[in-house]
């Protein structure tokens, strides 16, 4: 008797959401629906007001929908209440982003071990995961510098660094090579992917490289709050 499939990680199940600007109603997704398998590496593509940034949101458990569910590992996140919520975020996911969010008055050490120790992690320990995630990411001689001392595509390292180092199921990168130039960019899209390989994290990446979208192997492509064939 063969085995049951697995679980996805995440579930997006008829999910509406919308923002009320003034008089207007913006109807940001339209009863949207897919999954996430584990592992996967998925990227994210559409248009600007496509609806990518209010999914992210949403499975990154930043933001309620308006209607349907979300469920990330098992959890309704969807039903979680704001203080439950940000605990779940902080020990299921990590983030990256467009304009790295380093903290400017720590090392890069310093902004790895931070989320470790959010969460209760001894100094000892957290800075211990710290360093090692530091070789992980190539970043060894650089650990004592702070972000300002650091070239780009260093301290996207870094973000992505922190954004593993509690060993998240799903990690959420928006547009992380955009403000990067080419070379620097395509060592980022590597260091991503060699580190799913490595430790089995699932990625999901809104970007409009493509370079990340052909190492995908799951691809959305939205449109006006809708999944599209192109």
């Amino acid at each position: 008797m063969s085995a049951a499939p697995p679980h996805p990680l995440v579930q997006v199940i008829a999910v509406r959401k919308e923002y009320v600007l003034g008089h207007r109603t913006v109807h940001a997704l339209r009863g949207l629906t897919l999954e996430i398998s584990r592992g996967a590496f998925v990227v994210a593509q559409g248009p600007s007001g496509s609806g990518k940034t209010s999914l992210l949101n949403l499975i990154g458990c930043i933001d309620y929908p308006t209607s349907g569910r979300v469920l990330v590992s098992g959890q309704d996140t969807s039903r979680l209440p704001d203080t439950a919520l940000s605990r779940f975020r902080a020990h299921k996911l990590g983030f990256v982003f467009q304009n790295f969010n380093l903290i400017p008055v720590l090392t890069a050490a310093e902004n790895i071990e931070y989320p470790l120790r959010l969460i209760g992690v001894p100094a000892r320990e957290a800075r211990k995961k710290a360093c090692a995630m530091l070789e992980e990411m190539d970043l060894r001689e650089e650990g004592g510098q702070r972000p300002a001392e650091l070239s780009g595509g260093q301290c996207q390292r870094v973000a992505i660094g922190r954004a593993l180092v509690t060993r998240p199921d799903l990690v959420i990168a928006d547009e992380p090579t955009a403000n990067l130039d080419s070379a620097t960019g395509e060592m980022i899209i590597h260091a991503m992917h060699r580190m799913r390989d490595r430790l089995g994290t699932t990625f999901l990446i809104s970007t409009h490289d493509p370079r990340i979208a052909a190492l995908a192997e799951q691809r959305w492509h939205l449109r006006d709050g809708l999944l599209s064939d192109a």
